[in-house]
C-alpha cells in the first residue's frame, strides 16, 4: 500500500514530513496541494482535513493531519524506536521539545517569517518585526542552553524533536535579519546539515512566498 503525502513542498510543516519520510527511506507519492497549486479548499481535500491546511498523510486506511502527529505516527509505525523512543522517560523528553516547538518556538519564528518575508516590504511594521524577533531570539536562547549539554534537543540521539524544530533553520539562517551568536544552535545546524534528508527536504528556496499574504 502506498503512502501519500499531500502538501506543497515549500511549506515548513510539509517539509518536516518530507524529512521524516526520507530518514525512514519510505517510498511514497507526493501530491502538491496548497499555495500556488491550490486545491486545499476543495470539497475533496476538506473531506481529508476540515482545516484546509497541509500536510495530510494517507497510509492505507489512515488519513492524518497535523505535522507533529504525523511525525509520531511514522516514527512509531516504521521507525522501531529510532526517532521516537519506546522507553516512556526518553519519549517524554522528545515529546516535551516537540510540543514546545508547537506552542512556543514555531509561533514565534513563523510570525517573524510572515513579517519579514511574507509581508510586502512597503507594509513592513518595524514594531511587529522587533516583537517577533524578541520572541524568536528567546526561543533560540532556550535551545542554545539545552544544546550546550547535549548534541540533540532530546539528548544523545537524533529524534522527531530535532525535525520539528530544525525545519526552521534554513529560513532562520536565510532571512534578512540580524541574528545573535548562538554557538550551540549553530553547531546543531551543522550536524543537521550533514543529513541528506535535511538538505533535500528543508533547504529549499522560499522566494515564491516573498510578499505573498494570500497563502
Amino acid at each position: 500500500m502506498t503512502i501519500r503525502l499531500l502538501g506543497r513542498r515549500n511549506s515548513c510543516n510539509v517539509q518536516k514530513v518530507m524529512w521524516m519520510l526520507d530518514e525512514l527511506e519510505l517510498d511514497h507519492d507526493h501530491v502538491e496541494i496548497g499555495g500556488a497549486f491550490g486545491g486545499n479548499d476543495s470539497a475533496a481535500f476538506l473531506s481529508l482535513n476540515p482545516n484546509g491546511t497541509v500536510p495530510v498523510l494517507k497510509d492505507g486506511g489512515l488519513t492524518l493531519w497535523e505535522s507533529h502527529a504525523i511525525l509520531r505516527y511514522l516514527a512509531a509505525q516504521y521507525g522501531s524506536g529510532r526517532f521516537w523512543p519506546e522507553d516512556p522517560v526518553d519519549r517524554a523528553v522528545v515529546d516535551q521539545w516537540t510540543d514546545w516547538t508547537a506552542t512556543t518556538f514555531q509561533p514565534a519564528w513563523i510570525a517573524l517569517f510572515w513579517q519579514v518575508v511574507r509581508t510586502p516590504a512597503p507594509q513592513h511594521d518595524a514594531e511587529a518585526i522587533a516583537a517577533a524577533l524578541h520572541r524568536t531570539y528567546r526561543s533560540f536562547e532556550i535551545m542554545d542552553t539545552r544544546l550546550a549539554s547535549s548534541p540533540w534537543l532530546a539528548g544523545d540521539a537524533f529524534s522527531i524533536a530535532d525535525i520539528a524544530a530544525g525545519a526552521a533553520l534554513y529560513r532562520w539562517s536565510s532571512m534578512e535579519i540580524d541574528r545573535p551568536e548562538l554557538p550551540h544552535v549553530e553547531a546543531w545546524h551543522e550536524r543537521l546539515s550533514e543529513r541528506r534528508a535535511f538538505r533535500e527536504a528543508v533547504c529549499r528556496s522560499f522566494e515564491e512566498l516573498r510578499g505573498r499574504t494570500a497563502y
